[in-house]
């Protein structure tokens, strides 16, 4: 026997908001006497039919039932069918859940077909693909992989040793991955020098080193600018400080070329020429700039778009919107849900002060009126304050976006602080946002702020350079690891 125990939850203004709902079971013994229109032996029968049919089930045809009673709806449906029209549109905690039903939906979800079709539509085509090329993805599994992923109950940082060297010492460089590949661009030398060189880490090498790579036409020099990838193998970097000033220049390099050569792609209508701005890609064909800092200082909120899918004379775009979040720098931009973007920290503009931020701000950018709406902080259109414990305002930190939509923040320049070291994580797609600290095993990177990161292979977060405080640190290299395959 069971009951249903329902418990109301409160908000603080004493009204309620969840309703928490507990099944208690009693175990108890009742003769309920033969069902209707059986005999007793019938029953019996019926009843080790039923339970039976759940592993090794054969659909029953229309008006072919037991007579006493019909097997569940859904069972009625073939393997196939259940696999391909309903089970695959679940997420993969959902799916985890519905192999504890019965023996027949175990069996079910231990299908590694349907695993892969479960995480494709929860976590798209591109990230599937990337996935799919993570050394021992087979041998970990589909199910295995998405349980990781989900609860990152395998997290784990390390100190990655690599040889070779970016030489000469630089800091305010741009890094992104490149498949298993981490590219680095630029930066600032001594006294201030604008670098213009490149360097490749192949992380799937037997023993990775970093190297030089030799490429004509390379772009100025500069720092504080963006690197992104595009197109599958295409580096872009959009923007910077160089040696006459700002830039809004965008340069492409396609790295699996055969002969390396950067190229100046001259978008028409281009943005502002700044620095320390934030850029994130869509589709793996679309750039996105926003924010930082233009001529005099000035800080900026305003977002482009750049579809380079065809290199031929792209157009920029700015995205209009009715409301922008304070203008700002040295913030992150992220993207989740395929086509959202999601807006975290830097220093942004609070009346004549400049301050440090810890507001998350999001768009979607498939909507045919993009908006942007705030998910934390106050005093903003939309504004909500989440429960836990949320970052303290930073910039110059890292975010790493994380199959499913969350968001992992770490590090950055904190008031009163030489950095910050934890882990925070964010899932902007429940109905309310919670900050929650994500307390990972390992050796995490040293106290550091403005360090570069990407994310190789979908299960690997590289962390790079970085500031001590009394040096800047680019030999060293930390990996978090969020599946076991990859530790």
């Amino acid at each position: 026997m069971n009951r249903l125990r329902l418990t109301p939850i409160y908000g603080d203004d004493d009204i309620i908001t969840h309703v928490i709902g507990i099944q208690l079971f009693t175990a108890v013994n009742l003769d309920l006497g033969p069902l209707p229109g059986c005999s007793l032996k019938e029953s019996g029968r019926s009843y080790d039919r039923f339970h039976s049919s759940l592993s090794t089930y054969r659909p029953v045809p229309a008006g072919h039932g037991s007579g006493c009673f019909d097997l569940c709806g859904i069972f009625q449906l073939s393997d196939e069918v259940l696999s391909l029209k309903i089970l695959s549109l679940l997420t993969p905690r959902d799916i985890a859940s519905i192999g504890l039903v019965c023996k027949r939906l175990y069996h079910l979800t231990k299908n590694e077909d349907l695993w892969r079709m479960v995480c494709q539509n929860a976590w798209g085509i591109e990230t599937t693909r990337v996935l799919e090329t993570v050394p021992g993805a087979k041998r970990l599994g589909w199910g295995r992989l998405a349980r990781e992923l989900t609860t990152l109950e395998s997290a784990a940082w390390s100190k990655l040793t690599v040889g070779g060297a970016v030489e000469p010492s630089r800091c305010n460089f741009s890094a992104c991955a490149v498949g298993n590949r981490v590219v680095l661009f630029g930066g600032e030398g001594v006294n201030m020098q604008p670098m213009n060189d490149t360097f490749v880490l192949d992380l799937n090498a037997d023993n990775p080193e970093w190297r030089y790579v030799k490429v004509n036409s390379p772009p100025p020099g500069r720092w504080g600018h963006t690197l992104s990838c595009v197109n599958g193998s295409c580096l872009v970097v959009f923007g910077g400080c160089g040696r006459q000033g700002l830039l809004n220049d965008v340069f492409v390099l396609d790295l699996d070329a055969q002969d390396l050569a950067w190229r100046e792609i001259s978008g028409f209508d281009p943005p502002l020429p700044r620095s320390w701005h934030s850029s994130c890609t869509l589709d793996g064909t679309k750039l996105v700039v926003s924010g930082g800092c233009a001529d005099s200082g000035v800080l900026l909120s305003d977002t482009f778009l750049l579809d380079l899918s065809t290199m031929e004379k792209p157009v920029w775009r700015e995205i209009p919107v009715a409301w922008t979040p304070p203008s700002r720098l040295g913030h992150t931009l992220s993207v989740y849900g395929g086509r959202k973007i999601l807006m975290f920290g830097g220093l942004a503009k609070s009346g004549p002060l400049r301050l440090r931020s810890s507001d998350v701000f999001t768009m979607d950018l498939s909507e045919d009126v993009p908006c942007w709406r705030s998910v934390t902080g106050s005093g903003m259109p939309g504004a909500g304050n989440p429960g836990g414990i949320s970052p303290p305002p930073r910039l110059d930190h890292v975010a790493v976006s994380l199959p499913g939509g969350r968001i992992v923040i770490f590090g950055g320049s904190v008031a009163g602080l030489h950095s910050a070291s934890q882990l925070y994580l964010l899932d902007p797609t429940d109905d309310k946002p919670t900050w929650r600290v994500l307390n990972v095993p390992g050796r995490p990177p040293r106290f550091a702020w403005g360090h570069s990161t990407c994310v190789v292979g979908g299960t690997r977060a590289i962390v790079l350079g970085g500031q001590t405080g009394e040096e800047w640190m680019l030999s060293e290299l930390h990996e978090l690891s969020l599946a076991s395959s990859v530790v």
